[in-house]
């Protein structure tokens, strides 16, 4: 029964090689020629690389939930939830950034010769991730806050950009994702939050009171309302209200 939670983190990564899988799917359209060859066509994918990262979120929170049900906490379950997070939210969204960037470029006379050095910057969000997670390991005060960005929380906010951009009928949403100095600063920004040592609380509760849970039940408040109001465009949303809560409210988050 003790391993019972780690088959839960091994399906966390699981899910993370699928959307892995569904990023690669990269939308190519080729029917037969003249000379009779057939071509496989193969729809864009990124959007299922969405659901699973989505899924492995959820994983990620029952696999703590189900270790406390059987008491069955450990410094291995430990060590292999963050192997298993580096790959679903920092490996994966690292992906779909590189397939945005690409598709960036892509629009652009003469975008499909660019050099893949200017995708590279993709993958310094799976660096961090490891960063982050690793630091994380090594310190026992982060229980109820954190230090630096939950790397979670920037695979889901990744996550939400092909569902932003294939389902919200708004040009300027679809003209942000494709460009390119946007996506670098989404890759700046939240890198460096995933490293830094600023305090951002943890939605784990000491008690109920309202005193000492302000800002996580404003949090709640502000993401119901915007997942009613915004849809899929709640997700960003959400994440920069959190940011802006656990800054303003830090001597809360400990």
């Amino acid at each position: 029964m003790k391993k019972i939670p780690n088959l839960f983190t091994l399906l966390n990564l699981v899910f993370g090689c699928f959307a892995i899988v569904f990023t690669l799917q990269n939308g190519i359209t080729i029917s037969g020629d003249a000379e009779g060859a057939t071509w496989i066509d193969v729809p864009e994918q990124i959007w299922l690389a969405s659901l699973f990262i989505g899924l492995a979120a959820a994983v990620d929170f029952l696999d703590g939930f189900v270790a406390g049900i059987f008491k069955a906490g450990s410094e291995m379950g430990k060590q292999l939830d963050s192997l298993a997070d580096v790959v679903s939210f920092g490996a994966a969204p690292g992906m779909i950034l590189y397939q945005f960037l690409r598709l960036s470029f892509a629009k652009d006379t003469n975008g499909l010769d660019t050099s893949v050095i200017w995708l590279l910057p993709a993958f310094i969000v799976p660096c961090a991730a490891a960063w982050r997670l690793a630091r994380f390991n090594l310190d026992s005060s982060q229980s109820f806050s954190f230090k630096g960005m939950p790397v979670p929380v920037v695979g889901i906010m990744v996550a939400s950009f092909p569902l932003i951009y294939w389902n919200v009928n708004e040009a300027w949403a679809q003209n942000l994702l494709l460009n390119k100095w946007f996506l670098y600063a989404v890759i700046a920004v939240f890198s460096w939050l995933m490293v830094s040592s600023l305090p951002l609380m943890a939605l784990k509760f000491k008690d109920f009171s309202v005193r000492n849970n302000l800002p996580k039940y404003i949090l709640v408040l502000a993401a119901a309302a915007s997942i009613i109001i915004l849809r899929w465009l709640a997700v960003p949303v959400i994440v920069l209200v959190y940011v802006a809560l656990s800054l303003f409210f830090k001597n809360k988050t400990a």
